[in-house]
Formats: C-alpha cells, structure tokens, sequence
C-alpha cells in the first residue's frame, strides 16, 4: 500500500487510533482510485486521437458519393460523408466530455489526498510514507 510506517517505532512514539487508521485506508483507496482514473483518461485519450485521426481522412476523401462504413455496436452500416462526419464530430464530444469528467474527479480525489496527508504527516512525522512508489 501506499501508506507504510517507516523503521522502528516504538508504542510511545505513535499511537495509531482507528480514525488515523480509517483515515490511512481512505488514502490508499483513493491513491488506487486516481491511479484507476488516469489509466481510464490515456485510454479515452487515445480512442479521441483515433477519432480524430478517422475524421481528418474522411476529409481528404475526394468523392463524396462514397457509403462510409461506420461501426454502431457489432455492425457497420454505410453513410454518407456528411454523415458519417456528423457522427464523428458527435463521438469526439461525447469523448471529450467525459475525459473532462474524468479529470475533474481526478482533481477532487488529489485534493481528498492532500487533505489527507497534511492529516497524517502532522500526526506522524517522518514515521510513514505516503508518496507513490517510483517502481
């Protein structure tokens, strides 16, 4: 976990109650949660560029009588460049929408945590380690 408590303690020198312990919980399921988070967000991230990516060929197509094919669901059913824009351009806002989602609860949870750790570091000190591993 991401809250450990560091060297040698002895009882007298921290007393940990069952509030600080829910309070350390909270900040380990929030830290898995943001990681969660930011892991949703790059996948959303790149089905947006590849959204963008479709529409920017399907501007350089040259014959507008063409049926696209576009996926809804398992199956693919032609349109028409128009329309077939309009759907990306749709799917796109819908992206960004929730990626913006995303990162605004990304934002309210980091704010949670450091909430959190000025909580805990002023109880304990240098006696645990709430930084995110580097591994």
């Amino acid at each position: 976990m991401a809250a450990t408590v560091k060297g040698p303690v002895s009882v007298e020198d921290v007393n940990v109650t069952f509030e600080d312990q829910q309070k350390i919980n909270k900040f380990a399921r929030n830290t898995s949660r943001v990681t969660e988070l930011k892991s949703e967000i790059e996948t959303k991230k790149k089905s947006l560029q590849n959204l963008q990516d479709a529409s920017d060929e399907l501007m350089m197509l040259d014959d507008d009588s063409l049926l696209i094919p576009y996926q809804i669901g398992d199956v693919f059913i032609g349109h028409t460049q128009e329309e077939t824009q309009e759907m990306l351009d749709a799917a796109k806002d819908a992206l960004q929408q929730e990626v913006k989602g995303l990162e605004d609860q990304v934002s309210a949870i980091q704010q949670v945590l450091g909430d959190l750790k000025v909580q805990l570091y002023a109880k304990f000190g240098n006696n645990i380690n709430l930084e995110a591993d580097e591994s």
